[in-house]
């Protein structure tokens, strides 16, 4: 924060509290406590050093906090007692000694006074002088009269009331110490110390009819009046809303139009050099801190957490010399070193130094998806409306990288796992080991083999008898993808015969096919509505030819929309064994109970 921002804060500061008086009126004496578990402290009591002492207390009323939190009161002789419990309606405060010993400091005390008094609930006994004598372990005396914190084995201490220890005293065994005067009868074998107050007497009536009490118009001529605490509290709060709304506006301001500038510079920056950065492989190893944090570990390497500087995380991937020819490094560097997209992966540099490759990424904290959408524990389970945005991201990078780039690039490895989700689950398509470019205008591309993770494949990357290799393969893994993200996983219903497994798309399409709903099978009909729009898409998206699929451009349409016109394909699994729906096939909720279903060679 500069200068000037600073000046901006503490104005705003100053006036927040201007208007929070204002709201509250005279009553600016807020109840305070020394700890959370501790005595609340208002009016007559004041805390020292945190209220202003010319109308928040009543003259000898202060209390204080010690270093520990302890609410202390002073009384007469600095005695200093901890406050356990103040009664407000009674007029009573329990107090207690640091030792437990009041009989050690009682002497000299004489609180016949304001503002305190001793309070004893024997009335019968109410407040007696005494006097205190020490005597042999023989004495033959009440044990009752005994006083444990003063005595010893040998030299046992004992409290006599003045009006009777001329009988009860052995004078041949005892040696008077000293006399106390007027206090109660049980301070003797208590920890505790009971004492009542009289002044302000209208404070207990207050109290007792559910007000509070204060100094009136803020007075400071002990004249004390009740009042409601809840009158003035909508137009206190109302006031207080509309300054912290006006302070968060005008400060929100301020900082976003910083950011602005930030993010500008930043673009600045950025635009002098759209290429990665060349790194060496001393570079990576001082930026992983000598390859300390390990992320994860593939075929083709393994993923190390990095930092470029206090405030760039970096995810760094090196390379498996062990594995491929150098293809995939080729690919990922040719492929990413000139995308820019808020749904792609920014690769920040690479490292080609000899035999050692690596590849450096911007790191993102929330790792892949497939850990939010194949999970068992229903904890991380990100809701419906956040996967409609995730797959809305998905589709919208996908239609970058066949429509918005130079050339045309085919990912042909859409899975969970390689869309990685940042600090606000906002997805970014990774791994382009297996891309290919082409021109935009070229309908087909050729391959020797079949490249990609077995279950998202599109049937033409197999065999050429359902079509041409295209882009259209990179929708079908995205329809694959899209119904994992509908099903959670590949289900199966564990009351159904093995014989008759059905593989999740399947089951999704002949429920949707036989119009049943799909809210019996989640539990909020918003839920229902969404999974179905992203099940029909999927559906749509998956047909086993080609030419039947959308772009990917009429994919993002079909997301955007409510799903209200969205009509069924036709069926990709028509067979002449289709399996009937089963009513108690379990949806998402459901899916920590089942078991994967193996994928089909």
């Amino acid at each position: 924060m500069d200068i000037s921002q600073g000046k901006v804060f503490s104005s705003l500061l100053l006036f927040l509290l201007f208007i929070v008086d204002l709201g509250e009126g005279h009553n600016r004496c807020p109840q305070l406590r020394c700890r959370e578990d501790g005595p609340a402290i208002r009016f007559p009591f004041r805390l020292k050093d945190r209220q202003p002492d010319q109308y928040c207390g009543y003259p000898g009323f202060d209390l204080y906090c010690n270093d520990k939190n302890d609410t202390v009161l002073e009384l007469p002789t600095s005695v200093k007692a901890f406050v356990k419990h103040i009664d407000y309606k009674s007029q009573l405060i329990i107090v207690t000694d640091s030792d437990n010993c009041f009989p050690r400091k009682i002497q000299g005390i004489n609180l016949s006074s304001p503002p305190f008094q001793f309070y004893d609930r024997k009335v019968d006994y109410y407040l007696s002088d005494y006097g205190l004598f020490n005597c042999t372990p023989e004495t033959d005396t009440d044990s009752s009269d005994l006083i444990p914190c003063l005595s010893s084995s040998r030299h046992p201490v004992y409290a006599f009331s003045s009006f009777a220890y001329v009988e009860r005293v052995p004078i041949l065994s005892c040696t008077k110490m000293y006399s106390v005067s007027s206090v109660p009868s049980d301070i003797w074998n208590s920890p505790f110390l009971e004492l009542t107050w009289s002044e302000p007497a209208k404070c207990g009536r207050c109290e007792r009819k559910g007000k509070k009490c204060r100094f009136q118009n803020n007075s400071t001529d002990f004249n004390i009046e009740c009042f409601n605490p809840e009158k003035n509290k909508g137009r206190s709060t109302i006031i207080v809303t509309t300054a912290v709304y006006a302070f968060y506006h005008v400060y929100h301001y301020d900082k976003t139009e910083k950011e602005n500038q930030a993010r500008i510079e930043k673009f600045l920056e950025d635009y002098k050099a759209l290429k990665p950065t060349r790194y060496s492989y001393a570079d990576v190893k001082r930026i992983t801190n000598q390859l300390a944090e390990k992320l994860g570990q593939g075929a083709y390497g393994t993923v190390f957490k990095g930092k470029l500087s206090s405030e760039i995380y970096v995810a760094v991937k090196i390379l498996n010399i062990f594995k491929g020819d150098g293809e995939e490094f080729i690919n990922e560097v040719g492929t990413m070193g000139t995308i820019h997209h808020v749904n792609v992966v920014r690769l920040v540099g690479f490292c080609a130094d000899g035999c050692r490759r690596a590849l450096v990424y911007e790191f993102l904290p929330n790792d892949s998806l497939d850990k939010f959408i194949s999970s068992a524990d229903s904890n991380s389970f990100l809701g419906w409306e956040k996967l409609q945005d995730i797959a809305l991201g998905i589709a919208k990078g996908i239609e970058y990288l066949h429509q918005g780039c130079d050339q045309q690039i085919l990912h042909f490895d859409i899975k969970p796992h390689n869309i990685l989700l940042d600090q606000n689950f906002n997805p970014k398509i990774s791994d382009f080991g297996l891309a290919k470019l082409c021109a935009k205008d070229q309908s087909a591309v050729s391959m020797t083999a079949a490249r990609g993770t077995i279950g998202y494949i599109a049937p033409e990357v197999f065999s050429r008898n359902f079509g041409k290799v295209s882009y259209k393969s990179d929708i079908y893994s995205f329809g694959i993808l899209l119904l994992e993200m509908v099903g959670g996983r590949k289900n199966v219903d564990e009351n159904v015969e093995t014989t008759n497994q059905i593989y999740f798309p399947e089951w999704i399409y002949n429920i949707l096919e036989q119009k049943e709903d799909l809210r019996v099978y989640f539990e909020d009909s918003g839920d229902a509505k969404i999974a179905k729009k992203l099940a029909i898409v999927g559906l749509w998206c998956i047909q086993w030819h080609p030419i039947d699929r959308p772009s990917m451009k009429v994919v993002v349409q079909m997301l955007e929309g409510k799903g209200d016109k969205l009509t069924m394909p036709p069926n990709p699994f028509a067979s002449t064994n289709t399996t009937r729906v089963d009513a108690s096939m379990p949806a998402r909720r459901l899916n920590q109970e089942l078991e994967v279903i193996p994928e089909l060679d």
